[in-house]
């Protein structure tokens, strides 16, 4: 290898760990927060919210387990924006919010959308058996309403 060639790689890799040490630096400004949860909905069960915080929760609560490899830049921006966009769209914690609708959670889940696979690849806690889904699907139209029944959508538990 020429002594050029030498010198680009490891320009190349110098700027790469700069770049990661950045990158670092931005993704953990304002993230890793759990805000306080104002108001839950009223669960059908104990086991639906069960279910649904071993599932679920992460993403769609501010009660969000962050895990180690969360700290590892890329990977923590990553995790950091989807819990952040999870919370926007739907956000058991803070029930009551105008655009906090659980209504199509069981859809999602029926369809396979929700979990996201690759959060079911860091999270075998978070795989549901098929009776597991199933209770879950039913807690959830009965909680939120939705796919096949009226939930109580009003309901908060302060």
């Amino acid at each position: 290898m020429s002594r050029r060639i030498l010198t680009i790689l490891l320009i190349l890799l110098a700027c790469l760990i700069v770049s990661c040490i950045a990158i670092s630096f931005i993704s953990q400004r304002g993230g890793h927060t759990n805000p306080p949860v104002t108001a839950e909905p009223q669960w059908d069960s104990p086991r639906t919210r069960e279910l649904f915080f071993r599932a679920c929760a992460d993403c769609h609560s501010n009660e969000t387990v962050w895990p180690w490899y969360s700290n590892v830049p890329p990977v923590s921006l990553l995790i950091q924006n989807d819990t952040l966009e999870g919370r926007a769209k739907f956000n058991v914690s803070e029930w009551g919010r105008p655009e906090n609708e659980g209504g199509e959670a069981a859809e999602l889940l029926q369809n396979g959308e929700m979990p996201p696979r690759m959060f079911l690849l860091m999270h075998s806690s978070a795989r549901l058996n098929d009776s597991e889904k199933q209770e879950l699907l039913k807690g959830l139209i009965a909680t939120f309403g939705g796919e096949g029944g009226e939930g109580g959508e009003e309901g908060e538990n302060d």
